[in-house]
């Protein structure tokens, strides 16, 4: 007769090997192969404590993981998570690969939780660098995809990080930075649309040009703006 004593800790061991879900991603990334394992799946959305795995193209060497806490995410039709989608209210991928501060290098965004605005998606931002040879998390790039409505967006033409935020129904920030090598985010651009007065809509655009922010106030009807 087995000792039951004995078999419970291998009940347990046994449920924790088990219990991750895996999923592979290839095209996710210019330079990598991304392994995910992560802690709950059920038939569409996964949670919990994960670890990405990356893997170079070119050599299929492991290059680094990296932790979640909360890798939480929805799968598509193919039972698999989405890479790369931001989507302001809807949709916002596990991962987001981009080159986030503009130094001709591939970034990575990785989803943590539900800690922005109005329990929207908050992610963790790793910057490549150049002399480590490593993601290196990004305090100042993290805290934009935590305080504002989940993850920023990229343009890459202007090289402006873009945010946005907003309070009730009838106010809505959106901001722009750039980034300043040695100096990090610099706030250039803002536009606060302000519809809590009902029927008049004020919009508050400051540009920040030569040094000095330059500020220009507009009022429309509200059906007229929203229109557009």
């Amino acid at each position: 007769m087995v000792n039951s004593r004995f078999l419970l800790p291998f009940v347990i061991l046994g449920t924790v090997a088990f219990g991750q879900n895996h999923f592979e991603l290839k095209d996710a990334s210019e330079n990598y192969d991304i392994k995910i394992n992560v802690q709950n799946c059920d038939k569409e959305e996964c949670r919990g404590k994960a670890t990405i795995e990356f893997f170079s193209k070119n050599t299929s060497r492991k290059f680094q993981t990296l932790v979640s806490d909360d890798l939480n995410f929805y799968l598509n039709d193919d039972q698999k998570p989405t890479a790369n989608i931001i989507q302001l209210y809807d949709e916002q991928s596990p991962l987001i690969f981009d080159d986030f501060n503009f130094d001709g290098t591939e970034d990575v965004a990785v989803r943590n939780g539900n800690q922005s605005g109005y329990g929207g998606p908050s992610y963790d931002v790793y910057v490549f660098n150049i002399t480590k040879k490593l993601f290196v998390k990004s305090e100042e790039l993290t805290s934009l995809a935590y305080e504002n409505l989940g993850m920023f967006q990229t343009d890459s033409e202007r090289k402006r990080l873009i945010t946005f935020s907003k309070s009730g129904c009838c106010w809505h920030l959106t901001t722009e930075y750039t980034v300043i090598p040695h100096r990090g985010l610099v706030k250039v651009y803002e536009v606060e649309e302000d519809a809590t007065g009902g029927e008049k809509v004020k919009v508050t655009t400051k540009e920040f040009i030569d040094d000095k922010w330059i500020t220009n106030i507009k009022t429309y009807p509200t059906d007229e703006y929203y229109k557009q």
